[in-house]
C-alpha cells in the first residue's frame, strides 16, 4: 500500500504575499472550494491577526461545504515578554473558529538576536508556551520552525532544541521551514533524516524557491522522512514563491508512488492551476511541467512523428493523468507529421500521399515568415486547414469597413465609430458601431451586422487582445502582431492577424475568431433566417 503524504496549501496565505498575487474574499472562498475539489488536506486561509479581510474569510468560509479540506489559520508564536492568553495575535487565532492553528517559531539564532531581539531561552519559552495555550482551547497545532535549515546549519544544538520544546508542548507536526530557499536537496534530505530520527511527533517540510529548488527540496525531505507537504497552486509566494503543488502532487504520486490525493482528483489538477491563475488574473506560464498548455506540445517533426507511433516517444506521463492534453503545433519548423496530425484532430482527410500537404506546409512557413504565429492562435490555423481542404463555408463577406477617430478640442475622450458593409446570405448589410477605442468599435460594428443572422454570437466575447511589434527597429511603421483570444463561456479560441497598420491587424484577427464562433453552426442558423429578407437598418 502507497505511503500516504499530507498535502498542506498555502496559497491564500503565503501564496498572496507574491509580487502582482492580490485575491479578495470572494476570491478566496473560491479558490478554498476548489482546493477542496482536488482533495488537499490543509488550506491555511490567511493571518487573521494581521488584517479584516483574513477576519472575514474564517467567518465566510464556515458557510462553504468542504468535505475533505481542514480549514487553518496562520500566526506566530508569543510575542517576547508576554504571557501567551495575553498575546492578540494567539487570541485572533482561537477567535478565528477554526479547528487548526498554524504557528511559526524562530529556529535560527541568529534571527533571535537579530529579528525578535530577544534571548535564547525566551524564545523557547515562546515556542513551548504557544503551542501550550493553542493545545489548551483544543486545536490541532502545526507548528512551523521557521528557517530551520538555516538555524540548523548554524546551531545544530538550539536548532533541534526549538522543535523539542514544540514538541514536548504538545504540536501535533512539526514543519521544517527552508525560508530563505537557500538549502539544496542533499542538505534537507540529510536534515531531515536527523529530525526524524530523533523527534516522535510527525514532520513536514515547507520549501521555497529562491534557487528553484523548492519541489526538488520537498520531494528530497519525503524521501528521508516527512510527511506533510507545504506548497501554493503554481508555486505562487514571496520572492520567487513557494514549491508548486502542481509539480510536488504527480511527481510525489506517479514518479514516487506516494498517495497524497485520489487519481479522479489528479485528473482535477490542471483545471485547478488554471483556475487559480485566472481568479488570481496571472498568465499562466505556457512551459509550466504537468499543467501547462506546454507541459505535452510537440513541434519539432521529428517529435511528432514518433508520438504517433507512440505518445511515450516523447511524453514522460499519460497528460490525461493531470487532466491535461497532447498538443500538437504548426510552425515554420514543422514537417509533414505536425500536419497530419492536426488535420486528423478536425477530421480532415490528409496523408503523406495528399499533394496538398505540402504545399500548405509551405504556405504555413511563408505565413509565419511574414509575422503570424499559430502556435497561439489554433483557431486561425484551424481556418486556414479546413479553406485549403474546402471544408469551411464562408459565412459571410466583408465588402469594406471605414474608422473614424476624433477628438474635439477640449473634449477628454476619443471617440471611436466603426462602419462595416458585409454580404451575408446574399444580402448586404451596413452598419455603423461606436466603441471603447478602435478595435472595440469594429468588433461591436461586426456583432451588430451578423447578430440578426446567428443569434448565437452574443455569447462571444473578447478575453484577451495582445499586440508585438515584430521589428522594432522600423518604429512606427514596424509590423505588428495582434492576437485575440475570444470565448463563448464553454470554449476558448485564438486567432491571430498580421500587418503595419494595427488596425489591420486586429481586424484580420477579429474576423477569423467571429468566423470560428461560427464553424458548426451555419446549417441551425440558416435554416432558422426567414425566407423574407429581414428588415435592415442602416445607420
Amino acid at each position: 500500500m502507497a505511503t500516504p503524504v499530507i498535502i498542506f496549501d498555502t496559497t491564500l496565505r503565503d501564496g498572496t504575499q507574491g509580487e502582482g498575487i492580490s485575491l479578495s474574499v470572494e476570491d478566496k472562498l473560491k479558490i478554498a472550494q476548489k482546493l477542496d475539489q482536488l482533495g488537499v488536506h490543509y488550506i491555511e486561509g490567511g493571518w487573521p491577526g494581521s488584517n479584516s479581510k483574513d477576519i472575514e474569510f474564517f467567518h465566510r468560509v464556515k458557510e462553504l461545504n468542504l468535505t475533505h479540506a481542514k480549514i487553518t489559520a496562520f500566526g506566530s508564536t508569543r510575542r517576547k515578554d508576554t504571557a501567551a492568553e495575553n498575546d492578540p495575535n494567539l487570541q485572533r487565532l482561537v477567535e478565528s473558529g477554526v479547528s487548526v492553528a498554524t504557528i511559526f517559531g524562530k529556529s535560527w539564532d541568529f534571527h533571535v538576536h537579530t529579528a525578535i531581539q530577544t534571548t535564547l531561552e525566551e524564545n523557547l519559552n515562546m515556542i513551548g508556551d504557544s503551542v501550550r495555550f493553542l493545545k489548551s482551547r483544543g486545536l490541532e497545532v502545526i507548528y512551523d520552525a521557521e528557517h530551520f535549515f538555516d538555524g540548523y546549519k548554524n546551531n545544530p544544538e538550539y536548532a533541534m532544541a526549538t522543535i523539542r520544546k514544540a514538541e514536548e508542548a504538545g504540536a501535533d507536526w512539526i514543519v521544517l521551514c527552508d525560508t530563505n530557499g537557500g538549502s539544496l536537496p542533499g542538505e534537507v534530505s540529510e536534515i531531515v533524516k536527523t529530525v526524524c530520527a530523533a523527534l516522535k511527533t510527525p514532520i513536514g517540510i515547507h520549501a521555497h524557491n529562491d534557487c528553484e529548488l523548492g519541489v526538488a527540496n520537498s520531494l528530497a525531505a519525503v524521501q528521508a522522512g516527512a510527511r506533510q507537504v507545504q506548497g501554493t497552486i503554481n508555486g505562487f509566494g514571496e520572492r520567487c514563491g513557494n514549491a508548486n503543488l502542481c509539480s510536488v502532487i504527480p511527481n510525489l504520486q506517479l514518479k514516487l508512488e506516494y498517495s497524497c490525493i485520489s487519481a479522479e482528483q489528479l485528473q482535477n489538477l490542471t483545471n485547478v492551476a488554471r483556475y487559480v491563475n485566472e481568479i488570481a488574473n496571472v498568465n499562466m506560464p505556457v512551459n509550466q511541467p504537468y499543467v501547462g498548455a506546454a507541459a505535452f506540445a510537440h513541434k519539432g517533426g521529428i517529435h511528432v512523428s514518433a508520438i504517433m507511433r507512440h505518445a511515450k516517444t516523447y511524453e514522460h506521463i499519460v497528460p490525461e493523468l493531470v487532466g491535461n492534453k497532447q498538443r500538437v503545433l504548426v510552425s515554420e519548423l514543422a514537417g509533414q507529421s505536425n500536419l497530419i496530425v492536426k488535420a486528423q484532430e478536425l477530421g480532415l482527410d490528409i496523408n503523406n500521399e495528399n499533394n496538398r500537404t505540402k504545399s500548405i506546409i509551405e504556405k504555413i512557413k511563408e505565413l509565419e515568415h511574414q509575422g503570424y504565429q499559430f502556435e497561439g492562435a489554433d483557431a486561425s490555423l484551424e481556418l486556414l486547414l479546413r479553406r485549403a481542404y474546402g471544408d469551411v463555408e464562408e459565412v459571410f463577406e466583408v465588402e469594406s469597413f471605414k474608422l473614424i477617430v476624433a477628438k474635439s478640442a477640449g473634449d477628454q475622450s476619443v471617440n471611436s465609430e466603426a462602419i462595416v458593409k458585409l454580404k451575408v446570405h446574399g444580402e448586404t448589410v451596413y452598419t455603423a458601431a461606436e466603441g471603447n477605442g478602435p478595435v472595440n468599435a469594429l468588433d461591436n460594428a461586426l456583432r451588430k451586422a451578423l447578430l440578426q443572422f446567428y443569434p448565437d454570437i452574443r455569447n462571444v466575447h473578447l478575453s484577451d487582445y495582445k499586440v508585438r511589434v515584430l521589428d522594432e527597429k522600423d518604429a512606427t511603421a514596424a509590423k505588428v502582431r495582434v492576437l485575440i483570444e475570444s470565448t463563448d463561456f464553454n470554449n476558448t479560441w485564438s486567432t491571430v492577424g498580421v500587418s503595419a497598420n494595427i488596425i489591420e491587424a486586429s481586424w484580420e484577427a477579429l474576423l477569423d475568431s467571429i468566423r470560428y464562433a461560427l464553424i458548426g453552426k451555419t446549417r441551425v442558423e440558416r435554416e432558422s433566417i426567414p425566407s423574407e429578407p429581414l428588415g435592415l437598418v442602416n445607420h
